[in-house]
C-alpha cells in the first residue's frame, strides 16, 4: 500500500468500531502508533475493541501481529473540551504529539424534521459538529507549534444529498465541511492540513437493523452496485495522513462507490 506514515503518532476518536476501528487498523498496520479514542475504556470494553481489530487484522491482514505497545485507549467524550483536552494528554504523554488526528465521533437521532424534538436537533449538533471543532481545535494548538500535522473529519454524502429524517444528521456533516475548510485556510502556512472524508453506504452498525430487501435498494441506487467497507475509508484516511497527501488540503472526498456523482 502506497504510505509514508510509519513513525507517526495517531489519534483516531470514534475508534470502537466501524469506520473508527478500522482507521486504527489501518494505521497501525502502517507502523503508526495509534490512540484510540472511546467513550469507555474500561478493560472489558477495551477488551472488545481489541477483539475488534484481531477481526479486522485477521480479515485483510492475517499476516500482522499486532504490537499492543503502539496501542493507547483513552476516555473521551467529544461534547467536552475538558473531556478531549484530557485525553490528548495522555496521547501525548505516552507517544507525543499527534501527527494525525481523525474526528469519526458521531451519532444519529432521525426524526422527520416537523417531529424532531429540540433534543434530538441538539444532541446531534453537540456530538458531531461541536464535538468534532472541540478535536480539532485542540489538535491544532499542538500542531502549530510543530509546524506540521494532519486533521480528518469524516462526515457523509448526506451532508451533501441531505436525507429524509436526517435534517440534524445532514446538517451537522454539512457543517464539518465549513469547517475543514475554514480550518484549512487558518493553518496552511504551519504545514497543517484539513480535510473530509464523506463516506456513503458503508457496512456498519448503522446499516445493520436493515432487511436484505433494504440493503438490496440501497444498493441499486450506488453506480458501484454495492455498500463499502469501513477499509475503504479507512485507507484513504491513511494516504490523507501521509506526507504524500501534504499538498492536499480543504477537500471533500466522497468514499460512496458513485452515488453522490452530480450531488
Amino acid at each position: 500500500m502506497l504510505t509514508n506514515s510509519p513513525g507517526k503518532v495517531v489519534f483516531v476518536v470514534g475508534a470502537s468500531r466501524g469506520i473508527g476501528l478500522a482507521c486504527a487498523g489501518e494505521f497501525l498496520k502502517a507502523g503508526c502508533s495509534v490512540g484510540l479514542g472511546v467513550r469507555e475504556s474500561d478493560p472489558n470494553s477495551i477488551a472488545k475493541i481489541l477483539m475488534g481489530l484481531s477481526g479486522y487484522f485477521k480479515e485483510h491482514y492475517p499476516e500482522f501481529v499486532l504490537d499492543e505497545t503502539k496501542v493507547k485507549f483513552v476516555t473521551c467524550d467529544v461534547r467536552s473540551s475538558d473531556s478531549v483536552d484530557l485525553a490528548f494528554s495522555n496521547i501525548e504523554d505516552t507517544f507525543g504529539i499527534c501527527d494525525v488526528v481523525i474526528a469519526n465521533a458521531g451519532i444519529t437521532r432521525d426524526q422527520l424534521t416537523i417531529r424532531m424534538s429540540n433534543d434530538q436537533w441538539r444532541q446531534v449538533l453537540d456530538t458531531n459538529l461541536t464535538g468534532t471543532f472541540n478535536v480539532a481545535r485542540r489538535a491544532a494548538t499542538k500542531m502549530l507549534r510543530a509546524r506540521r500535522g494532519s486533521i480528518i473529519f469524516i462526515a457523509s454524502v448526506s451532508g451533501m444529498l441531505g436525507q429524509a429524517g436526517q435534517a440534524n444528521y445532514s446538517a451537522s456533516k454539512a457543517g464539518l465541511i465549513g469547517l475543514a475548510r475554514s480550518m484549512a485556510r487558518e493553518l496552511a502556512s504551519r504545514s497543517i492540513t484539513v480535510n473530509v472524508i464523506s463516506p456513503g453506504a458503508i457496512d456498519t452498525d448503522m446499516l445493520g437493523g436493515l432487511s436484505a430487501d433494504q440493503l438490496a435498494k440501497i444498493s441499486e441506487r450506488i453506480p458501484m452496485e454495492r455498500v463499502g467497507n469501513p477499509c475503504d475509508v479507512a485507507r484513504l484516511a491513511v494516504f490523507l495522513g501521509s506526507d504524500y497527501a501534504s499538498y492536499i488540503t480543504g477537500t471533500n472526498i466522497a468514499v460512496d462507490g458513485g452515488l453522490g456523482m452530480g450531488g
